[in-house]
């Protein structure tokens, strides 16, 4: 999607503007359906077919047609409509949508996040910001049940990890059922065409589709809006002509009586079958969480995604649903290809044509979707490091991960090619769906208290009333487990079980790091001026530890006596917010006495934030630690001093330092110029106006800059249980072997890395 040239900000994260004028909702309204509405708008390529595929007979009554189409207007009404529309999407993050994006909201207001190093001055971030407002008894009854039980804080993060494995399982089911369905409708003119080749053909457009991912999809998203704008009046007006043609009386369907009706007839089959029925709402959850790729609009959206959907998808997708029926109560035995045989002769092949293009569209949606979820896990500590690529420069937050990409085109070509029927493939697709919705609903009970500050009786009626809904759609597709049903699952347990033990050994290895933090008391006793050699240059030092020096320095002096003239303890940490400003990315601040020219620089980034490769971390960092010398008082200094010897939260002191569009900034390149002018032996200059402490840091900067990565192995103790020990020692020992090295992550240059073994036992 590209969004008006006036709103874009190169690379840069959303900022949020208060006013936008009615033509630029309406601009981003269209330009929303192909990214946020390309899966909803494809359910009807399979809705009818999955639900009547089992012992669900039709009689001449049309009762069972009926009944189904009642169940699909108030599902895709109550749910799609009402829930996420009106209520859910409310609910973003600064602008993010999804799981995450609820769960930061509530680790933020009730202090439930497990990350590891989150401070204080984290919550002073611009993006952190909460609503000043007075909690209700409720809500500070349950923050309080929170702190009281941290217990809770893991149960609700393998919670959140449930919706997340599901909605990937979603990302592996979305293209094949969507271009499965797409393509067999070729058969309807070809009736002699094997299955086979339906298959081939499907599987050669899934390759095309994962191939091109590389490239990023701003090179034709701006095809993606006419595609789905033109399968949604395709298939409106063929559900008029159907409608007029074959029954107008449908419209009946509206009543819920007909629900009834249909579940009192139909019994136990009529309930089974209604885990077809929920695929109608099956891109409600990629919905919400596409709803960050207009946050480059820099505007609250809401309004944008009510339109697009009100005003067009809604009422498209309810007339080709009803114009399907009113096909199918004249010809039963099209039940299986009903959707293809509704098309008019003559527009038959441009349908199919449109229909084919809009799968593509649908499923580049979810793909998209789940890069940024995997992305947003990794940020976490809840997936291993993996290759994150930018695919736009002008675009922030379209990313490409080829490890993902690869696994999910495996993935789909191995459930094409061995389930071969949309029917199999919809009942795992129901479960996926609706088990991700339930935990959206859950959420969003707690969002309601804790976060809007309402009483526990709205939560409880939300709660109560769209969660007996999606139970019911669950129990319903429990059914249909062994007959496809198992596959969301298995995937999702599997992602499951990585993503736990990855954040369960992650955490383990923060913990070894924090008590085996070397003391000031060990530094000073190095001897005079830290008892080891000083070297020219500056050394970074990478730790996850937010104060302290961590053991890795200490192994490494104890084997080394020698390091650089000025050390910078590097800490690169997620907190929870979407986004981080460059003017907050970075905190520097003192360690130990000035004398020591050691200094801690703490990197922070959001969960939807991606690190630039062309950051220029070295020169900005610099830049940073000069500004906090010049601007140092000597009430900061000698805070900094007397805390440093305890090694707690006050030896960190935000330098407030700002980047962008920042006059110090030029002065500030301005003096790296005539500090190499200096070294060549010229004549005074503005830098004589900086401390020598400053001047010492430029010349340390001519000299190199070096990066110190601690190569760590995290090994169980042998007083483990053999679950721990299988745990630590095999599982996640195979995840570290095996992900993105950390070097790799931070754009470390080789040339100037040095990595330092040590093992850590948990």
């Amino acid at each position: 999607m590209n969004p008006p040239q006036e709103f874009v900000e190169q690379g840069l994260p959303p900022q949020n503007l208060k006013r936008v004028s009615c033509s630029t909702v309406i601009t981003l309204a269209y330009q929303s359906l192909g990214v946020v509405y390309g899966d909803l708008s494809t359910s009807p390529l399979y809705v009818y077919k999955t639900t009547f595929s089992g012992k669900l007979s039709l009689h001449e009554d049309d009762e069972e047609i009926f009944g189904v189409l009642s169940f699909i207007f108030w599902t895709f009404t109550l749910i799609a409509l009402l829930k996420y529309i009106f209520i859910v999407m409310s609910a973003d993050d600064n602008g993010e949508g999804g799981t995450f994006a609820l769960y930061s909201l509530l680790c933020r207001h009730a202090r439930l996040s497990i990350l590891p190093n989150q401070q204080a001055t984290d919550e002073k971030l611009s993006a952190y910001a909460t609503e000043e407002s007075t909690d209700t008894w409720q809500s500070s009854a349950l923050k309080s049940f929170f702190e009281k039980h941290p217990r809770f804080h893991k149960g609700l993060l393998i919670f959140v990890l449930l919706g997340t494995c599901m909605a990937i399982g979603d990302g592996v089911l979305t293209p094949t059922i969507s271009v499965l369905a797409a393509v067999s409708g070729v058969q309807v003119k070809i009736p002699g065409l094997h299955e086979n080749y339906v298959v081939i053909i499907s599987c050669a457009i899934l390759v095309g589709l994962f191939s091109l991912q590389h490239h990023g999809t701003h090179k034709v998203a701006f095809m993606f809006a006419p595609i789905v704008t033109a399968w949604l009046l395709c298939i409106s007006s063929i559900g008029i002509y159907n409608i007029f043609k074959w029954n107008p009386h449908i419209f009946r369907a509206i009543s819920p009586v007909y629900m009834m009706k249909f579940l009192n007839s139909t019994g136990m089959e009529g309930w089974i079958s209604l885990g077809g029925v929920v695929l109608s709402i099956t891109g409600v959850e990629t919905m919400f969480a596409d709803l960050g790729h207009f946050s480059a609009a820099s505007i609250k959206l809401e309004s944008t995604v009510q339109v697009a959907f009100t005003f067009l998808v809604y009422p498209c997708l309810i007339l080709a649903y009803m114009g399907e029926a009113a096909f199918l109560s004249k010809h039963h035995e099209d039940i299986q290809r009903s959707f293809y045989k509704a098309i008019p002769e003559p527009v038959f092949w441009p349908v199919f044509i449109v229909a084919t293009f809009a799968a593509v569209v649908g499923s580049q949606a979810v793909i998209s979707a789940t890069f940024s979820i995997i992305s947003q896990c990794c940020a976490l500590n809840c997936f291993p490091r993996v290759k994150i690529v930018h695919t736009s420069s002008k675009i922030y937050g379209q990313i490409y991960i080829p490890e993902v990409n690869w696994m999910l085109m495996c993935l789909c070509l191995a459930v094409t090619i061995g389930l071969r029927d949309t029917n199999m493939m919809g009942h795992a697709y129901g479960m996926a769906v609706t088990t991700v919705m339930f935990v959206t609903t859950c959420l969003m009970a707690l969002v309601i208290i804790i976060v809007w500050k309402k009483n526990i009786i709205t939560a409880v009626a939300f709660l109560s009333f769209f969660g007996s809904i999606e139970l019911l759609y669950i129990s319903a597709s429990v059914y249909k487990v062994p007959e496809g049903g198992w596959i969301p699952l298995a995937l999702s347990l599997i992602f499951m079980f990585v993503m736990y033990i990855w954040n369960y050994g992650t955490i383990k290895k923060h913990e070894f790091d924090v008590e085996n933090k070397v003391s000031m008391n060990r530094i000073v006793s190095l001897g005079p001026s830290l008892g080891m050699v000083r070297v020219p240059g500056i050394g970074l030092i990478y730790t996850n530890l937010v104060t302290g020096v961590p053991a890795v320095f200490g192994h490494f002096v104890t084997n080394l006596p020698a390091f650089h003239q000025v050390l910078v303890f590097v800490c690169v940490k997620s907190v929870q917010v979407p986004y981080v400003s460059e003017q907050e990315r970075l905190v520097i601040g003192r360690v130990g006495p000035k004398d020591y020219s050691m200094f801690r620089c703490i990197v922070r980034y959001g969960y939807k934030d991606l690190q630039q490769e062309d950051y220029d971390f070295e020169n900005k960092l610099v830049s940073g630690i000069i500004h906090f010398i010049e601007t140092e008082d000597e009430s900061t200094s000698k805070l900094t001093d007397e805390s440093a010897k305890e090694f707690d939260n006050s030896d960190l002191v935000t330098a407030g330092y700002t980047y962008s569009n920042s006059k110090y900034e030029e002065k500030m390149k301005q003096t790296f110029e005539e500090s190499r002018m200096i070294k060549c032996g010229s004549g005074q200059y503005e830098t004589a106006q900086l401390k020598d402490e400053s001047l010492q840091i430029l010349r340390a900067k001519e000299s190199g800059v070096a990066y110190i990565l601690g190569h760590s192995h995290a090994k169980a103790k042998k007083s483990s249980s053999i679950l721990k020990k299988f745990a630590i020692n095999v599982v996640y020992t195979f995840l570290s072997k095996n992900c993105r090295e950390a070097d790799a992550m931070l754009n470390v240059p080789h040339t100037s890395l040095l990595e330092v073994g040590m093992i850590y036992y948990v």
